[in-house]
């Protein structure tokens, strides 16, 4: 009989900070029972994935062993965590297990994609516990930059785990649940074998601070400012848009809420009894005849999107607003790795216009929801594991964070997207690699990252494209000259003639000297013919364009 083992596999999130799905299975090797730990999304840019919406992680190997997989879990309501549920559930089939804030987001994800909101079910808090095949499941809280955030400890045959999830050491968070030591130090004395613990801030050497902290400065930025104050967030962020919204009513200005997402936000925790005495808000019409001095916006954006109402702002206008020479934003957020240019751009629009634009480089608008290094250096105390692994980061971090556990005399190991670390014994080991990669939301279908559509339009913004029209008749004769479209190229060579003029001119030379072996063979015709077009477009402007050949042949009756 086969050893049963247990196992843990990252397909996304380990590696970089987003498009978080971790695998755990027990069993005989290649028999594993599974459980997915969240399926989250990461967000794209016009550098590596141009017109992609959302990327995803590839599930391919997970999808060809459903069978084995007992549940989808999601510890909390981040897009990271469960923004991918809807797009990518039909694949997989299963129940979905969340708390009741999550799984309402987790609900309204799957509407969305017009998958069944009833595969979603409700979980209590421990001592609630799910039983999934080997593993016993239990959600515990954890402070966070959202509500009703939550860890998780998974009992199995081979011994307990405990996944963090997202968390900070807050003990004042202003909404959700605090920061309870005395709970986690419960578990740890419970005796757990491995820790899979947050390591986004392990570079921050400073002790996390708490939400409460931002309410003064906040509160004063709103009292001393003098036009229009706009501030972005992240929209799950409940916390701070209260913390905003609170700081404003006190500063006497009226609160008015931009952004699809905030509003579902607000309206799902105070639905879920998690928000309460939010300050009454303006519709975005009313607000126009409010003074400027007396108004706060808060708008979507924080990441720079460019469809969302900050960057919109930073364009000109949002739903009839305008920013002014004398009015402040405030990005009350961190911007996250990769979307600095995004963020670039709205910050550079907005000072064009005049407009005072305030970041946390003072440590007075924003708090990490996350643990930096003394925290998580209390986690691994309270929690005291045999092992450490590290996830939820770009792989520096995850290295990092092992690093500061083997400093401690905790055994530890780097596990990124991809790899399968057998956890049965007390050393954790490395002993596969499965193929991972991206899944990208582009428009309204998902395509793989290898099926060639995002390397195509990198290609073609790099070197242009050039489209050619050939026809021939039924004797292999051209009826006319080639016909030439460029585009995203100058229209004009070096010499100053019209460039698809001079492929033209170079295709009809290329087509009179082919042989009718050539003109006969549509692979041999189109080569040929790409080569003239790329030569001339490369001595004529020194670029390499993707290049389209069609030939029509006409066939007589």
């Amino acid at each position: 009989m086969s050893k049963d083992r247990l196992i843990y596999l990252p397909l996304g999130g380990a590696g970089e900070v987003g498009m978080n799905a971790y695998l755990f299975g027990f069993g005989p090797k290649g028999r594993e029972r599974l459980i997915l730990v969240e399926l989250g999304v990461t967000f794209s840019d016009m550098g590596s994935s141009p017109g992609v919406d959302l990327i995803m992680p590839d599930l391919r190997w997970l999808e060809e062993r459903r069978d084995r997989l007992e549940a989808i879990i999601i510890t909390h309501a981040h897009e990271d965590h469960v923004g991918g549920l809807g797009l990518m559930w039909d694949r997989l089939r299963v129940p979905v297990y969340a708390r009741d804030f999550t799984a309402r987001i987790a609900r309204l994800k799957m509407q969305d994609a017009g998958q069944d909101p009833e595969k979603v079910i409700t979980v209590g808090k421990a001592p609630e516990a799910l039983e999934l095949g080997p593993f016993r499941v239990q959600f515990f809280p954890v402070a966070h930059s959202l509500p009703e955030a939550s860890g998780l400890i998974i009992d199995t045959p081979a011994g307990r785990v405990v996944h963090s999830g997202d968390f900070k050491s807050d003990l004042t968070p202003g909404v959700g649940e605090p920061h309870d030591p005395e709970l986690l130090a419960e578990i740890g004395r419970s005796g757990v074998k491995v820790l899979l613990c947050d390591s986004t801030n392990v570079m921050n050497p400073a002790p996390g601070r708490s939400e409460a902290t931002l309410v003064e400065p906040i509160t004063e930025l709103m009292r001393s400012a003098k036009g229009l104050v706009v501030a972005t967030t992240f929209a799950s962020n409940v916390a701070r848009l209260k913390t905003l919204a609170d700081a404003a009513q006190q500063a006497g200005r009226s609160v008015c809420v931009m952004g699809r997402a905030m509003l579902r936000m607000i309206q799902v925790s105070t639905e879920a009894g998690i928000l309460r005495d939010f300050p009454s808000t303006v519709s975005p019409e009313a607000a126009r005849d409010i003074p400027r001095e007396n108004l706060l916006l808060i708008v979507t954006g924080s990441q720079g999107e460019r469809r969302a109402a900050s960057a919109q702002l930073a364009r000109g206008s949002f739903m009839g607003m305008q920013m002014k020479e004398g009015d402040t934003f405030l990005f009350s957020s961190m911007t996250i790795p990769g979307n600095e240019r995004e963020v670039g751009r709205v910050v550079n629009g907005l000072s064009q216009m005049g407009v005072d634009v305030l970041d946390n480089a003072g440590r007075l608008y924003h708090v990490s929801g996350h643990a930096n290094r003394p925290d998580l250096v209390e986690m691994h105390d309270l929690i005291s594991p045999g092992i450490v692994i590290p996830m939820h980061g770009e792989h520096r971090m995850l290295r990092e964070h092992a690093k500061l556990a083997l400093s401690r005399g905790l055994r530890a190991v780097v596990v990124p997207n991809g790899s399968v670390c057998d956890l049965t014994d007390d050393a954790p080991v490395l002993v596969d690699e499965v193929e991972t990669g991206r899944v990208y939301l582009d428009g309204s279908r998902l395509i793989g990252a290898m099926d060639g559509v995002v390397r195509d339009r990198i290609r073609m913004a790099i070197g242009g494209h050039v489209f050619v029209t050939l026809i021939l008749d039924e004797e292999n004769e051209a009826l006319g000259a080639p016909w030439a479209e460029i585009a995203g190229l100058r229209a004009e060579g070096r010499s100053g003639e019209a460039l698809n003029e001079i492929i033209e001119a170079e295709l009809e030379e290329f087509v009179a000297r082919a042989g009718h072996k050539v003109l006969a063979d549509d692979d041999r015709l189109n080569d040929g013919m790409r080569r003239v077009v790329r030569q001339v477009v490369m001595e004529e402007i020194g670029k390499k364009p993707e290049v389209t050949i069609v030939v029509s042949r006409l066939v007589g009756d």
